[in-house]
C-alpha cells in the first residue's frame, strides 16, 4: 500500500521560508523571504488535511483549488500544480508575495483552528510559479483562433490585466490604456519591492505582450484621448482604473511643507529604487525619508509599506499613528510584526490634531482609548482629555486611504453612473455598467480593496463580455 503522502499536520510543523534578520533586510528592496527548497515545499504541503470541505478555497476569492495543488506538489507534481494553480489564478505568484493569507485561506484553515498551525499556502504558491517561470511552464497566450472583437481596458493593474490575459487567450484584440510609463498600477509603482519584487511584474507584462496584448502607455484618458474615442475604437471597454485619490486629513497646518500623500511618497521610492528612474522630489529630499524623523498617519496596508519604506531609506526614526489599539488595526499582523522587528515604533491609540511648523516640526496628537462598538462592532476611539502632546518629525506620511477619482467629469461622461462614494454603479459579477458596452471592474467598483479581488473581478468580466459577443455571433439576427 503507498504511503499517505498528506496528513502530515501532527508529525510535521509549520514552518514558514527563512526570513532575512531584519538588520539586513532592512537596508535594500528585496524581498523579506527566501525561496523555498523543493523538499521544504513537498514537506510543507504534506500538512494538508484535504478537507472535504475546504475553507482555505471558500475563503479565497477566487476559490483557488488549494488542497489540489497541494497534493501535487507533495507528491513532487509541480507542473500540474501550477496547471492547477493557474487555471482560477491569473497571477498566482504574485497573490503568493502580496495576499493577506492570514486573513483569507490560511487564516481560515482547518488545522490552524485545531491548534496545528496553518498550511503555509502562500509561500507554496509563490514556489510552485516560480519553479514553472524557471521551467518554462508559463507561456504567453496563443489562440487557437483570432477573433474580430476588439476590447480596450483602462487601467494596467491587476484588474485590467487578468481581464486582458484571458480575453486574449480566447482570441479578442485588446488594448490596454494607462497613465504611467509601465503595466502593473500599484503593483508598479505602489507595492514595495521588498513584498513584490518588480522582475516579477515586469515579466507578467511582457509575457502579455508576447500574447498580444497591446499596451498604450503614458496616455492620460480625458487628456491624451477621450472616453468616448475608446468607446468608437472597441466592441467592449472594462473600466479598471483603480482609486488613486487619496483621502485627505484636515486640521490646523495640513498645509505645511513636509506632509505628503502615500501614493506619491511609495511611488518615488518605487521608481528610484527598483527602476533606477531619475526623480527630482527624492533626490531633492521631499519625498525621500533619509536622515529624518518620520510619522505615518494610518494602519493599514499602505501604512505598513510607508513606514518599511522609510526605514530603508535611512530615516533617524520611524513612527506610525494610530486611534485605535493593534487588535483593532486594518493591515495585516504579519506586516506589522515585520515592521516592528526592522524598527518601526507604533504609537497606539494616538488621533493627530493638527501639525506645527510651516516646514513640519511636529503632529498634534490625542491620546484616545476604545469605548462603546460602533454600527460594525468595532470599539469607538474616544479622546482622552487633557492627553495632548506633539510628537517630533520632519516628514509626514498621510496613509489614510484611496477614494475614486471623479471620472465622469474627468473624462467629460456625465452618463457614466457613479455610487453616492464615487465607484461605478456595475452588475456584481459580469461588471456591466449603465453603459452599453461599457464594464467595470477592481476597486473603482469595490472601493479599494485587495489585488486578488481586482483578479477576481477582472476575470469575472472577461467571461461575461465571452459570453456577450459569442451570445452575439450565434443570435439568429447575426445569421441573417
Amino acid at each position: 500500500m503507498a504511503k499517505q503522502p498528506m496528513l502530515k499536520f501532527v508529525q510535521i510543523e509549520r514552518d514558514m521560508p527563512e526570513k532575512r534578520a531584519a538588520d539586513v533586510r532592512n537596508t535594500d528592496f528585496d524581498e523579506i523571504y527566501a525561496e523555498f527548497a523543493r523538499a521544504k515545499a513537498e514537506e510543507q504541503s504534506s500538512r494538508c488535511s484535504q478537507c472535504g470541505v475546504p475553507y482555505c478555497q471558500s475563503h479565497c476569492p477566487l476559490h483557488n483549488n488549494i488542497p489540489d495543488w497541494l497534493r501535487l506538489t507533495a507528491t513532487g507534481r509541480l507542473k500540474e500544480a501550477y496547471e492547477v494553480s493557474q487555471a482560477t489564478n491569473t497571477f498566482p505568484e504574485i497573490c503568493g508575495r502580496i495576499c493577506p493569507q492570514d486573513r483569507l485561506c490560511e487564516g481560515n484553515c482547518v488545522i490552524e483552528q485545531s491548534g496545528h498551525g496553518t498550511v503555509t499556502i502562500g509561500s507554496v504558491e509563490k514556489y510552485i510559479t516560480d519553479t514553472a517561470w524557471e521551467n518554462g511552464w508559463v507561456l504567453p497566450a496563443n489562440p487557437a483562433q483570432e477573433r474580430t472583437e476588439s476590447v480596450g481596458i483602462i487601467g494596467a493593474g491587476p484588474g485590467g490585466l487578468a481581464a486582458a490575459d484571458m480575453l486574449r487567450r480566447a482570441g479578442i484584440q485588446v488594448t490596454v490604456y494607462d497613465r504611467y510609463d509601465r503595466a502593473g498600477g500599484l503593483l508598479t509603482y505602489g507595492i514595495p519591492g521588498f513584498k513584490l519584487e518588480k522582475d516579477v511584474v515586469m515579466r507578467r507584462n511582457k509575457q502579455l505582450e508576447a500574447g498580444g496584448v497591446t499596451f498604450k502607455l503614458n496616455c492620460n484618458v480625458g487628456e491624451d484621448i477621450s472616453f468616448e474615442e475608446i468607446r468608437a475604437a472597441h466592441d467592449a471597454v472594462i473600466i479598471a482604473t483603480g482609486v488613486y485619490k487619496s483621502r485627505d486629513l484636515k486640521g490646523p497646518g495640513s498645509g505645511a511643507k513636509g506632509i505628503v500623500k502615500a501614493i506619491d511618497y511609495l511611488t518615488a521610492s518605487n521608481r528610484a529604487a527598483n527602476f533606477g528612474d531619475s526623480v527630482p522630489e527624492f533626490e531633492s529630499g521631499e519625498l525621500n525619508a533619509k536622515g529624518k524623523k518620520v510619522v505615518v498617519i494610518g494602519g493599514g496596508d499602505t501604512a505598513m509599506d510607508c513606514v518599511r519604506t522609510a526605514i530603508r531609506q535611512g530615516a533617524e526614526s520611524v513612527k506610525c499613528l494610530y486611534r485605535r489599539d493593534r487588535a483593532n488595526m486594518p493591515g495585516s499582523q504579519r506586516e506589522v510584526a515585520n515592521a516592528e522587528e526592522e524598527g518601526v515604533q507604533f504609537e497606539w491609540l494616538t488621533a493627530p490634531q493638527g501639525f506645527a511648523g510651516d516646514d513640519v516640526t511636529g503632529v498634534m496628537v490625542q491620546r484616545m482609548r476604545l469605548g462603546h462598538p460602533d454600527a460594525t462592532g468595532r470599539q469607538a476611539p474616544e479622546v482622552i482629555e487633557g492627553s495632548d502632546y506633539v510628537e517630533d518629525t520632519d516628514l509626514v506620511i498621510k496613509a489614510l486611504g484611496f477614494e475614486p477619482e471623479d471620472l465622469p467629469t474627468l473624462w467629460g461622461a456625465p452618463e457614466l453612473s457613479v455610487t453616492r462614494w464615487g465607484t461605478i454603479k456595475a452588475e456584481f459579477e459580469s461588471g456591466a455598467t449603465d453603459l452599453e458596452g461599457v464594464y467595470a471592474v477592481g476597486d473603482i467598483v469595490r472601493g479599494a480593496s485587495l489585488v486578488v479581488w481586482a483578479i477576481r473581478d477582472g476575470r469575472d468580466c472577461a467571461t461575461a463580455i465571452l459570453k456577450r459577443f459569442d451570445a452575439k455571433v450565434t443570435s439568429p439576427i447575426a445569421a441573417e
